[in-house]
């Protein structure tokens, strides 16, 4: 992101309106980072469209504004406006950063935010907002602003102002009045100028609008994008609040009936429910039958009861039906639990808790991601172009007809309001029915297994490697699968070595009940490679007749598939289907995405970091090293420092030398030099483990500290096995059942296969050893030998990776390459 100002240089400015949602922030940061960059004078407009309809007026706000920019800087930091500088430094801050942050609209100095709504902003105003929830610019729903004459009042004050750009973050109805404004604003900036209100010159050169949408919705009710802004964060408050209902329904044995939010949407229930085991859930998309759905739901719960189950967690999204388009309401489920089945039965509202609370990584990673997009959109864009909605699939950044996006999410509710749920089903994204048929292939005791009994199979299940979140939300999906199926699940205890030693048993379905929740590996393990023994290996796959195999790990699982795959020329044991599930907190396996324990570590290291950046930040003038794990993988260190703002991160991929280190010295001097008096900011360095084995967290901490003199101090820590424990995030308990389920499916598929063959001694095909991939916006099963190729086997991670790239957006986010230019211009003192 180089800094390219323009001669006309865009004036842009950000709103948040609608419900607020965790994210929001990260957005308004992103975008206003990313336009100074590009040369481009930022705003913001307080309280979503209303505070674009009430402008400034003539309060004299741009007088209090120039006398802010005079007194909270040094001359050489900011010039007057009179002799105004073009660059970096002139749009370090503006004054009214704090004012934004802490909400009270006043300052003991004379600065006020009262009755100023369009605000312009700089750099470090915006700093410090990535581990704050809601929005702190405000929002609004406006009646006035869905009027014609509240847009043409809107108009003006953006003409006023000289803003001709508006990156507007909010639900279907926000992005919808953003379409409307821009079609109208030719025709409202022709009535501004036939009323005298603007000059010719304002006309013309604010004859188009452009415009750009980002959702910020915790529903996930938007199409055409995998994830609206908040929704990761709101389902972490709800798993939170689930998890510690669990403990106590499981003391009581009670039932809980817990209500969520989702009008039209169900995606938060259906998640929550996968993602902490709920017996059962009411979702929009798929309502139960309206004269049996009753029955139907103490059929499955009485089922559970009947093994021993001591808890019950119905969950009901608040816009939950039956059939019959009837409501389905907390209480009414509670009350036929207490009157059918006897059940101490309580009622859980959620309600606005699920707003609340920090933004998790998601929440930080990619909505900064969809900012960056959204500004490079806006320069792009073109009277002719459509305006875009910034969506993502998968990991990727996507752009999208904002219109097309918000016709197509009207349609679902359209679908449900007529009866159509297999239309409205097929309208939200191909992973919301694969979770759908996951839940219930996961919570359903089937009175009798699904297959005949020639195709039940004795499948095996181990943990390899390093233990990481998920791992037992993985194994619970399997075992759950194999019991409908009729197959026997056995877990090998501590890895090859506890094969070895028969450490193994047979998995029940209430004995795994629990483990979603659960960090760690239940089965133990440890990171012994087959090699250690193969031919026992072998003969212990014999002796228990194993048809199946599944591996749950990191690199070294990677690995042992491939030893067992060569293995098969020798020992015919082997000839069986054998996969491995990516999971690692490295995310270091070649070709996928993500592993499971990626997304839990990344959330560890934004904890951390948020609680070590307080102390930094209370200290004014501290920076602190932190030092991550992540092997030869720099995944963790790169998307930590992306989430948590940190100004410098050291990864294995592009290692450390001594020019480096006295770049990075000059970086921090000359950024501390930059700030307001009594202001300092904490700030963080993010160091991989073995980045370097000569310059350590240690050598690193003592430089600057020694370098830092009277600007600012240092101090390191490091977070260790941290990042290894505690419980999974919802993100990888939901991807732990979805890609658990399709390794028993593709194992089931190659067992079939293999039945086929005519020869009494069974060959397993190359393409049955395989590793489950995420790639771009799919699922794809590779066979172990063409991993190799894309393998850097020495240092056990993969030869190109998609977040190596955004190293540089770390180092653009904190304005790094401008600040180095400028003090080869200028020192500093």
């Amino acid at each position: 992101m180089a800094n390219a100002i323009a001669k006309n240089k865009m004036k842009l400015a950000v709103l948040t309106s609608g419900g607020d949602s965790a994210g929001m922030n990260a957005v308004v940061r992103a975008v206003v980072k990313a336009a100074i960059i590009k040369g481009c004078e930022t705003w913001i407009v307080r309280e979503g469209y209303e505070g674009l309809v009430r402008g400034n007026g003539d309060s004299g706000d741009h007088r209090r504004q120039s006398l802010a920019e005079k007194t909270l800087t040094s001359p050489r930091e900011l010039k007057t406006p009179e002799a105004p500088e073009e660059g970096f430094v002139h749009n370090l801050r503006y004054g009214d950063g704090e004012l934004l942050k802490d909400g009270t609209s006043d300052h003991p100095g004379g600065r006020t935010l009262k009755g100023r709504y369009i605000v312009r902003v700089g750099w470090d105003d915006v700093r410090g907002w990535f581990s704050e929830g809601g929005t702190l610019i405000g929002t609004a729903r406006s009646a006035t602003f869905r009027t014609r004459e509240g847009r043409l009042t809107a108009t003006h004050n953006m003409i006023k102002e000289g803003i001709d750009a508006l990156v507007v973050c909010g639900g279907d109805g926000s992005l919808t009045g953003a379409d409307v404004f821009r079609a109208e604003w030719p025709g409202l900036v022709s009535e501004l100028r036939q009323t005298g209100k603007i000059s010719e010159e304002q006309a013309a050169r604010h004859a188009h609008l452009k415009i750009v949408g980002l959702v910020g919705s915790i529903d996930n009710d938007m199409s055409m994008t995998d994830l609206t802004i908040g929704a990761p964060t709101a389902l972490h408050r709800i798993c939170e609040s689930i998890d510690n209902i669990n403990s106590t329904a499981y003391s009581h044995s009670r039932a809980f009936v817990l209500e969520v939010m989702g009008r039209h949407c169900g995606w938060l229930a259906l998640m929550a429910g996968v993602s902490c085991g709920a017996d059962f859930i009411f979702i929009p998309e798929s309502p139960p039958d309206a004269d049996h759905w009753a029955d139907e739901m103490c059929k499955m719960i009485q089922s559970h009861r009947d093994v021993g189950k001591r808890k019950t967690i119905v969950i009901v999204a608040e816009g939950a039906l039956d059939s019959k388009l009837q409501p389905i309401r907390s209480d009414h489920v509670k009350d036929i639990l207490s009157e059918r089945l006897g059940l101490d039965t309580r009622v859980t509202t959620l309600g606005h808790t699920q707003r609340g609370g920090r933004p998790c990584a998601i929440d930080r990673i990619l909505p900064t991601l969809q900012g960056v997009e959204a500004v490079e959109a806006l320069l792009e864009a073109t009277p002719e172009t459509p305006s875009y909605m910034i969506g993502v699939r998968e990991n990727k950044i996507t752009r999208v007809p904002l219109m097309d996006a918000v016709k197509m999410t009207r349609e679902v509710a359209d679908a449900i309001n007529e009866k159509d749920f297999e239309r409205a089903m097929s309208l939200r994204d191909p992973e919301f029915r694969e979770t759908l048929d996951g839940f219930f292939a996961t919570s359903v005791l089937e009175s009798e297994p699904r297959l005949p009994h020639h195709l039940r199979m004795r499948i095996a299940i181990m943990h390899v490697g390093a233990p990481a979140g998920g791992m037992n939300a993985a194994t619970r999906a399997a075992v759950r699968y194999c019991i409908r199926q009729g197959h026997k699940p056995f877990a090998i205890h501590n890895g090859f070595v506890g094969l070895l030693d028969d450490n193994i048993h047979q998995l029940s379905w209430l004995g795994v009940d629990n483990w979603t929740t659960r960090g760690g590996s239940e089965l133990g393990t440890n990171r012994k490679s087959p090699d250690i023994d193969l031919g026992a290996i072998a003969a212990k796959f014999q002796q228990h007749n194993f048809h199946g195999f599944i591996m749950i790990g990191g690199f070294e699982a990677f690995s042992s598939l491939l030893i067992l795959e060569q293995g098969r020329k020798h020992y015919p044991a082997f000839n069986i289907p054998m996969v491995h599930l990516p999971a690692t907190i490295s995310n270091n396996v070649p070709l996928t995405e993500f592993s499971l324990g990626s997304d839990t570590s990344l959330n560890a290291l934004v904890d951390a970091c948020d609680a070590i950046k307080q102390s930094a930040s209370a200290s004014r003038n501290r920076v602190f090293v932190v030092e991550t794990q992540g092997g030869q993988c720099g995944y963790i260190a790169t998307m930590g420092a992306l989430a948590t703002g940190a100004c410098i991160v050291y990864t294995p991929e592009r290692g450390i030398d001594l020019d480096m280190l006295r770049n990075d010295v000059k970086y921090l001097k000359r950024r501390y030099a930059l700030d307001a008096k009594g202001k300092n900011e904490g700030r963080l360095v993010i160091r991989n483990e073995v980045a370097s084995t000569v310059y350590t967290t240690e050598v690193i901490m003592k430089m600057f500290k020694e370098e830092g003199g009277s600007l600012f101090d240092s101090r390191s820590a490091s977070l260790g096995h941290t990042l290894q424990g505690g419980v999974p995030s919802p993100t990888d308990r939901a991807r732990a059942v979805r890609l658990s389920l399709k390794c028993m499916s593709f194992i089931e598929q190659q067992h079939q296969l293999l039945l086929k063959q005519q020869s009494r001694t069974k060959q397993a095909p190359p393409e049955s050893a395989a590793v489950i991939t995420i790639q771009g916006t799919s699922v794809k099963w590779v066979p172990v030998q063409e991993m190799v190729e894309h393998a850097d086997m020495k240092n056990r991670r993969g030869k190109h990776t998609w977040w190596e790239q955004h190293t540089e957006l770390v180092e653009a986010l904190v304005a790094r390459p401008q600040i180095l230019a400028k003090g080869k211009k200028e020192p500093t003192g």
